[in-house]
């Protein structure tokens, strides 16, 4: 298999995993709220890319729904090239000998109306410099921990990971919790999941189906955690709870978050890079 044949493969798998979550996430709207459930809303952009004479950089497609249950998700794919810019090359592997880049990938965060429901992230991609790799990984983030929620979302990851290196979710694991610290606030973001980047074995099949197994297991465990706890009833001091929560997930993904560094030094859709903020949050 050439390089382009991996790239449309994993390009292919972003979309089917994109389209997948959306129909689930949109049942959980009906299921919550026949009369009036939420529905996605589909926006598509381009990317400009000035180093190329059709100023073509790729393209991405936003999906946002408001709902009743979801109260802000968004679910975004992209598949973006070009170069990066020269402060940018030294991050990036393989960038340094040749700024020009491939890059594919789905990006979700789904912020809830209930603060009994967990916020959730999840992001995998396919980068391409000199190198290739997947990188990505899940989070569980709730406003007020249910502690069979933060198992049964360990065991499904700790599943996909066993199933292609035992090793694995520890490493991944491990590295999640240290990825998602807040460190000026001396806090993590959430009850952890899995987060790995620069996997390359060179063994492209063996990768992408870890990968799609990491997108699958979200597919199958966080719906359950929804539908388990959407129809509870909370009071307002968890909502509150909830909306100083959110607070922090804000300021982890403005001040270290690396999809959201990557996307603005290329020159990525503003508004889509941003979908990850809370609708509403509180600072106290």
């Amino acid at each position: 298999m050439n390089l382009a044949e991996k790239q449309q493969k994993s390009s292919n798998w972003f979309r089917f995993l994109r389209d997948a979550i959306c129909f689930e996430f949109e049942k959980i709207e009906t299921e919550f709220d026949k009369k009036y459930p939420g529905k996605f809303e589909r926006k598509n952009w381009d990317r400009i890319e000035k180093s190329r004479p059709d100023n073509d950089g790729g393209h991405g497609e936003m999906s946002i729904m408001k709902g009743n249950v979801f109260e802000k998700v968004g679910v975004n794919f992209s598949e973006v090239y070009g170069e990066f810019s020269p402060e940018f090359r030294n991050e990036i592997p393989g960038a340094n000998e040749d700024p020009r880049f491939w890059a594919s990938g789905i990006s979700l965060v789904a912020h809830m109306r209930s603060p009994l429901v967990p916020a959730i992230h999840l992001n995998t991609r396919f980068v391409c410099t000199q190198k290739t790799w997947f990188g990505g990984g899940t989070d569980l983030n709730p406003a007020i921990e249910n502690p069979q929620d933060t198992i049964d979302f360990h065991a499904s990851l700790k599943k996909a990971c066993d199933s292609a290196d035992p090793t694995y979710y520890e490493k991944q694991k491990k590295w999640c919790d240290e990825y998602f610290f807040i460190k000026h606030r001396n806090v993590t973001r959430g009850v952890g999941g899995i987060f790995y980047d620069y996997l390359n074995t060179e063994n492209f099949d063996n990768d992408f189906e870890f990968t799609k197994n990491v997108g699958l297991a979200f597919l199958d465990i966080y719906p359950k955690i929804v539908r388990r706890q959407m129809s509870k009833k909370f009071t307002d001091q968890q909502r509150e709870i909830q909306l100083q929560k959110r607070g922090l997930y804000a300021e982890f993904n403005l001040i270290y978050d690396r999809g959201t560094r990557f996307g603005l030094m290329t020159g990525g859709n503003v508004e889509a890079i941003l979908m990850s903020l809370p609708p509403i949050a509180k600072w106290e």
